[in-house]
């Protein structure tokens, strides 16, 4: 069955970077478009960036554009976030996404703070 695990989230301090990554098994990974979206508490889950199946074509949230970077791995069926610059109000559970099977991941939480 399909299966998306997050991981790399913590604490960091504003301006600080992390990495956060989605191990995806069950299905055809390299076939597919991937998203990341982002949820606060009380508040809708929202798009933070998206890439095709080959990595050729990427779009992001204006509220993280610049900032952000999506990435895959296909050999590895791994997605990828990279999130540098970081701001308090990127605080967030960070979720992986596979519109096509409408799945989601566990989330990881990120918390930028000093």
């Amino acid at each position: 069955q399909v299966q998306l695990v997050e991981s790399g989230g913590g604490l960091v301090q504003p301006g600080g970077s992390l990495r956060l990554s989605c191990a995806a098994s069950g299905f055809t990974f390299s076939n597919y478009p991937m998203s990341w979206y982002r949820q606060t508490p009380g508040k809708e889950r929202d798009l933070v960036a998206v890439i095709t199946s080959t990595g050729a074509v990427t779009r992001y949230a204006d509220s993280v554009k610049g900032r952000f970077t999506i990435s895959r791995d296909n050999a590895k069926n791994r997605l990828y976030l990279q999130m540098n610059s970081l701001k308090p109000e990127d605080t967030a559970v960070y979720y992986c996404y596979a519109r096509a099977y409408n799945y989601w991941g566990q989330g990881t939480q990120v918390t930028v703070s000093s």
